[in-house]
């Protein structure tokens, strides 16, 4: 048998346990089944090849990387244009992982240690979420790099040391272009929005305006917002703005909470984003209920 160096996508269906809740067996099956081989069929036209398909989900191999990221970050689209009676009343999604090495094809499957890490990493996204390894990320033109975003090193079942994964966000992208041409506008109108969010802990505070680089909220001199505490991850969060909007996205292995003022119930935050409005308190690595938890508090501010 011989080796070859092959690009993993491992897609994987979320919300087919509702599904099949709410559409009964058989018709949960072939919705199911009709996703997963369009995903199939949308992959295979960018390149791959379909090894398998797997219950709810998909395995293809790629000889060239960045085909298999731009048709892989699209397949949630690909669901998208499946709207069916049956999916608005329990919707769909995928979460897909890609990873680039040595692999064996033998006997109609394929074996190896990236298509393992590219299962893994689809486990550990969320839904319409692309994650990929480090190996793809190098593999990848500049252009697409400036689309992906490090969650910095990530324990992977079955892999000694933590592995680099990087975020895929194409919409992002687009979304900062379009910011940009909006914030141009703006200054040609003579009317400058004023748009950023101030955040402070103790004796720390920074602001953080609409056209800054995104700040990482995490414990060690790497981070923008440093804080020392034991149940802070090193990359914990990262507030940034995207769109118009200002999102907080946690990557830490504890998950942050937020709580809006004149809110009860706190939202719970797990490798998962949320949009800040207003003001509130943000915890890192605690349970609301917690006092002793690191409590940032901010404000958004947004005169458009």
């Amino acid at each position: 048998m011989e080796q070859s160096v092959r690009t993993v996508v491992f897609a994987d269906l979320t919300g087919s346990t509702g599904l099949f809740e709410s559409a009964g067996n058989v018709a949960a099956t072939q919705i199911v089944t009709r996703c997963t081989h369009a995903l199939g069929r949308h992959l295979a036209c960018a390149g791959g090849h379909v090894v398998k398909y797997l219950g709810d989900g998909v395995l293809v191999l790629f000889d060239d990387p960045v085909a298999a990221v731009q048709s892989g970050a699209r397949l949630q689209e690909v669901l998208q244009e499946l709207a069916s009676v049956e999916l608005r009343r329990a919707p769909l999604g995928v979460k897909t992982g890609i990873d680039r090495g040595a692999i064996v094809e033998h006997d109609g499957d394929c074996y190896g240690d990236a298509v393992n890490v590219a299962a893994r990493l689809s486990d550990r996204a969320q839904t319409g979420e692309t994650l990929i390894g480090d190996a793809v990320f190098a593999s990848l033109p500049e252009s697409l790099r400036i689309a992906c975003h490090s969650l910095d090193r990530i324990t992977i079942k079955g892999k000694a040391e933590p592995l680099r994964v990087w975020r895929v966000d194409f919409a992002r992208t687009a979304e900062t272009t379009l910011t940009t041409l909006l914030d141009f506008q703006e200054l040609i109108d003579g009317e400058p929005s004023v748009r950023r969010v101030d955040i402070d802990r103790l004796d720390q505070h920074i602001e953080l305006h609409a056209e800054d680089a995104p700040l990482i909220i995490g414990r060690g001199d790497g981070a923008g917002f440093s804080i020392d505490d034991p149940r802070v991850s090193r990359r914990h969060a990262r507030v940034e703005w995207m769109g118009g909007q200002c999102l907080l996205t946690d990557f830490s292995s504890n998950g942050s909470w937020v709580r809006f003022t004149g809110s009860a119930a706190p939202v719970l935050l797990r490798r998962d984003t949320c949009t800040l409005y207003g003001e509130g308190e943000i915890g890192l690595g605690a349970t609301p209920d917690d006092f002793t938890a690191p409590t940032l508090s901010f404000r958004v501010i947004d005169h458009g």
